[in-house]
């Protein structure tokens, strides 16, 4: 029983390596698949249980949303360590339907090779344009979770997001746990900064909608270290990454990884493995 309490208390670790921002807003982005491969080899060893990552066509430089190119960086990163590597899905731009908007997460699914996806409850305005998350998107995307066992990342703009996400969670049925992704930002005007406050309110929110949920601290935009104690210390779990970073980052992904180690050792952490991630998971 110790060492299941234990297991339990570790945290988790997740990387996204790119994002959509290219290199313009974030020089330091993988955006070839070997680079991308190497950055999240690198950053599972140095404790990063979880890599998310943007797909990319390298001759343009812009995010190619391809069931392809997504197993080849999912099945290169998974061939030298073990670690949790999800995909991210396109806009939902030209009035793309949620079948065409989900269909890599699908076909990645038939071929066994996704364990979690993202699927964002909500809809949030941000400083250039909207991200549309239509109910019908969410509900296909839960269905897709619910058929091929993925657990869904949801990640958290705005409060409204928890409780639409908990209630379509629980309207969806017989779903692996969702992982909530509280995003905080200072270079973006959406929901919260990262603050304390900020982040007890969202605990209170999940506690009443989707009591004992897994959850993270993480943003766009944002430096999230320092609130790394405060996740700690209330059970929860750490995001960084180029992705997340503020904009022209001096840092790259693995010093973003080792930084955010370092900070959950400080505040008398552990690290969870893959393994351990798997198993907490398949506990709720």
């Amino acid at each position: 029983m110790a060492a299941d309490a234990d297991m339990q208390n570790k945290t988790w670790l997740e990387v996204a390596l790119n994002g959509p921002w290219g290199r313009k807003s974030q020089p330091g982005i993988p955006v070839g698949v070997a680079e991308i491969v190497a950055q999240g080899i690198e950053c599972a060893r140095e404790g990063a249980a979880i890599v998310h990552v943007h797909a990319y066509d390298e001759a343009s430089g812009r995010q190619r949303d391809e069931a392809d190119i997504y197993a080849r960086i999912i099945e290169g990163i998974r061939s030298r360590v073990d670690c949790i590597v999800y995909p991210t899905i396109p806009l939902a731009a030209g009035g793309m339907s949620a079948a065409e908007r989900f269909a890599a997460i699908e076909a990645l699914g038939q071929r066994g090779l996704i364990e979690w996806a993202v699927v964002d409850p909500g809809s949030v305005n941000f400083d250039h344009f909207v991200y549309l998350n239509p109910n019908d998107h969410i509900r296909h995307g839960l269905a897709l979770a619910a058929q091929y066992r993925f657990h869904p990342g949801y990640a958290i703009y705005e409060p409204g997001f928890v409780r639409l996400g908990a209630a379509l969670a629980r309207e969806a049925g017989a779903l692996p746990q969702p992982v909530y992704r509280f995003m905080f930002s200072e270079g973006f005007d959406f929901g919260f900064p990262p603050a304390e406050y900020a982040l007890e309110a969202y605990l209170r929110l999940l506690g009443d909608t989707a009591p004992g949920a897994p959850w993270m601290v993480a943003g766009l935009r944002v430096d999230v270290l320092p609130l790394i104690g405060a996740a700690v210390a209330r059970g929860g779990h750490v995001r960084v990454g180029l992705e997340d970073a503020p904009f022209g980052s001096a840092r790259s992904n693995v010093e973003w990884t080792r930084a955010a180690r370092d900070g959950v050792e400080r505040a008398g952490g552990a690290l969870a493995s893959a393994p351990e991630v798997r198993r907490a998971l398949s506990r709720h």
